[in-house]
């Protein structure tokens, strides 16, 4: 089954890639990896602290949107995401309130997205840091490494 295939069948819907907003390129390739820029959640997420202003459970979910939009940069990337073999590294970045301490948690929205989506080449290394700030007081910025052929 294509990976668009199981996009179809699990209901989601890849966005449009969105492009950079700053000096700096959305992604990179060199030999068989695909470098994805840190990337934010859509509009539509509620932005500030988690721990705060933001619940746990609206994290994870801005953290989800994440993963579908680091997939759709991969995919104008690549031309197919049938042609990833492994995700090698996510690294999450969490806007926190100093009290908070689930980062992990949060971005198991997107680690689980990618293995849903991807299967075994979805299951990757990870970080999941906290930060005292996100550029426009967003609540996770998260950037991957791909293995293509």
């Amino acid at each position: 089954m294509s990976i668009d295939q199981r996009l179809s069948e699990l209901g989601l819907e890849l966005p449009e890639p969105i492009s950079p907003s700053g000096s700096y390129v959305r992604y990179q390739m060199t030999g068989n990896y695909l470098y994805i820029s840190g990337t934010g959640p859509s509009a539509a997420h509620k932005k500030g602290k988690v721990g705060k202003d933001v619940t746990l459970e609206e994290a994870n979910a801005a953290a989800r949107d994440v993963g579908l939009q680091l997939l759709a940069t991969a995919k104008a990337a690549l031309g197919s995401l049938d042609r990833i073999t492994k995700t090698v590294k996510v690294l999450g970045m969490v806007n926190s309130d100093p009290s908070f301490s689930e980062q992990p948690k949060v971005i198991n929205g997107c680690s689980d997205l990618l293995v849903e989506v991807l299967g075994d080449a979805g299951k990757h290394t990870r970080s999941a840091v906290g930060f005292v700030a996100l550029p426009n007081q967003i609540t996770v910025e998260i950037e991957a490494t791909f293995e293509f052929e």
